[in-house]
């Protein structure tokens, strides 16, 4: 059984090794949590290219040692191009290729803001070639390809391979690199000297950004040079649940951060500290579809809502909709939102800034281009939209997309201060949910919480159906009761990266940190 680790002056938790050093690292040369998180999200960008990159979007929630915490919207809008006419003929937006990389990339955006945020709190002054040194060095020098690339990379090669700047990218032999063998990205270490050289905006607003749009232009692209001109990331204040252990924050729309807190504080009226196992599933699935309707019903461009989101997590509407759940009939539901490559990674530091931090592709490999003379892998978080008008999700120049993405923190009753979070699109609440009951109100040890077998309804990478889907490990008389209350049960691998690659840091009452990682991944708890 895998331990926690714990440690007294800093922790990070990423699904890869190499990105949690790096956040070590600079945590060690005297730098913040947020500073610590910009090494590690773009170390990332380079050992995870399928599930993460430049190309992508992120989202920052930041739990200070004191006072409110704040939320940070790195997301991009659809480019001024992206019009109902330029998807004529088209039964739906494309999920590959030049008309699914739709949206502006925030992810760039959101590493400045979070590093001027890191300066009004006064960080170490560590320049931003530092920050990226480590990223910097894997994309020149190689990295050894992990086992979920590799796979990834295998099962997505027929679909991907003729998009613009993929096979050369991502299959520069002609052959799907073997995991564990060498992986270079020298164009990506170039964009990376770049930022280093003339500043992240420099993405956005410079000669990178002027080379960008040459090749949007080229590839048949609707993002102009003015909508990269726009991007700014957003701080937002995030949505808060009072919970019966404390408090819980979640992120904002565009994103379904509503869905994790909901499922919770629907959950808070059900008694789960002394729930069964097959209850525990049941109730948090039961949950997951009342919480998922709220989401398709209200979750879109936050300029396009017209209820105030926050109401929805207030006493009465969670009462009636905890009311509705009963402990012998799994209700129906429709369908879920489908699949989302993703990141999640926590940072504690020192003076007790904690970090939750989110960053996407979508799915793996997002839209499948890379940019030529970037090593750039474009997203595709642009299918989200539709094309039917008068829907929610309507396609149009300048919104945002809805966003599976939601980083969760906690500041328990107790004095704990918790960041958690998991990639895997509609499992991502419903991991968050299994996480924080497990530990907090089970008394489940945090490394345990992750590790133990999880579930997810409805689909993700690459699964065709909306069944209750547990990882085999569960017990059989858990599936039997699940099945017996109407579930459709289908079992996974033992560990499956189709419930996601979770993780959470907790600061405990006497400043130690305890940091757990997800064993489906190739991550690590790493402090100091």
């Amino acid at each position: 059984m895998i331990q926690s680790n714990m440690a007294p002056l800093g922790m990070a938790v990423t699904p890869h090794h190499l990105a949690s050093e790096s956040a070590l690292a600079v945590l060690r040369e005297g730098g913040n949590a947020l500073q610590a998180m910009v090494a590690a999200a773009a170390t990332i960008a380079v050992v995870y290219p399928h599930m993460n990159g430049l190309g992508g979007d992120g989202f920052w929630l930041v739990v200070p040692p004191h006072g409110d915490p704040i939320a940070i919207d790195a997301s991009g809008a659809a480019g001024s191009l992206a019009t109902p006419d330029f998807y004529a003929g088209e039964p739906h937006i494309p999920h590959r290729g030049a008309k699914a990389a739709l949206t502006v990339a925030g992810t760039v955006s959101g590493w400045e803001e979070a590093l001027t945020l890191a300066n009004e709190l006064d960080a170490a002054p560590l320049p931003l070639a530092r920050l990226l040194r480590d990223a910097i060095r894997y994309a020149a020098d190689g990295i050894p390809v992990t086992a979920s690339q590799a796979a990834a990379t295998a099962a997505k090669q027929h679909e991907l391979q003729h998009q613009p700047g993929f096979a050369g990218h991502f299959i520069p032999d002609g052959t799907v690199p073997a995991t564990g063998s060498r992986f270079t990205q020298p164009a990506l270490a170039q964009t990376l000297s770049q930022l280093c050289e003339h500043g992240l905006g420099s993405f956005y607003r410079g000669a990178l950004a002027d080379h960008m749009a040459r090749e949007m232009a080229a590839l048949g692209m609707p993002i102009a040079r003015d909508d990269l001109a726009r991007q700014r990331a957003r701080r937002r204040t995030p949505l808060h649940l009072a919970h019966s252990e404390g408090d819980i924050w979640n992120m904002t729309p565009p994103t379904q951060g509503l869905v994790s807190l909901a499922i919770l504080g629907i959950t808070d009226r059900l008694n789960m500290r002394d729930a069964s196992e097959a209850l525990t599933v049941h109730r948090i699935v039961e949950a997951t579809k009342r919480a998922f309707a709220l989401r398709d019903k209200h979750i879109t461009d936050p300029r396009h809502i017209d209820v105030d989101i926050q109401a929805l997590l207030a006493a009465d509407p969670l009462d009636a909709l905890a009311a509705q759940i009963r402990d012998d009939r799994a209700a129906p539901w429709g369908t879920g939102r489908g699949p989302g490559d993703t990141v999640w990674m926590g940072v504690m530091d020192s003076s007790g800034l904690a970090v939750s931090f989110i960053q996407s592709l979508y799915h793996e490999f997002g839209s499948g281009i890379v940019l030529p003379g970037t090593g750039i892998t474009w997203q595709n978080r642009g299918a989200a939209f539709s094309l039917e008008p008068n829907h929610l999700l309507t396609l149009a120049p300048g919104k945002q997309p809805f966003h599976t993405l939601n980083p969760a923190a906690a500041r328990l009753k107790d004095g704990r201060v918790m960041v958690y979070g998991s990639m895997g699109g509609d499992g991502q609440p419903q991991t968050q949910a299994a996480i924080f009951t497990r530990y907090g109100l089970q008394g489940m040890p945090l490394q345990q919480a992750i590790s133990a077998p999880r579930w997810l309804l409805g689909r993700t990478w690459g699964q065709a159906t909306d069944s209750l889907k547990l990882e085999a490990r569960i017990s059989p008389d858990t599936v039997a009761q699940l099945r017996a209350l109407g579930h459709d049960v289908e079992l996974l691998p033992d560990f499956s990266e189709v419930v996601g690659h979770a993780g959470a840091i907790v600061r405990h009452n006497n400043g130690m940190l305890e940091g757990a990682f997800d064993p489906r991944s190739n991550g690590s708890a790493a402090g100091f």
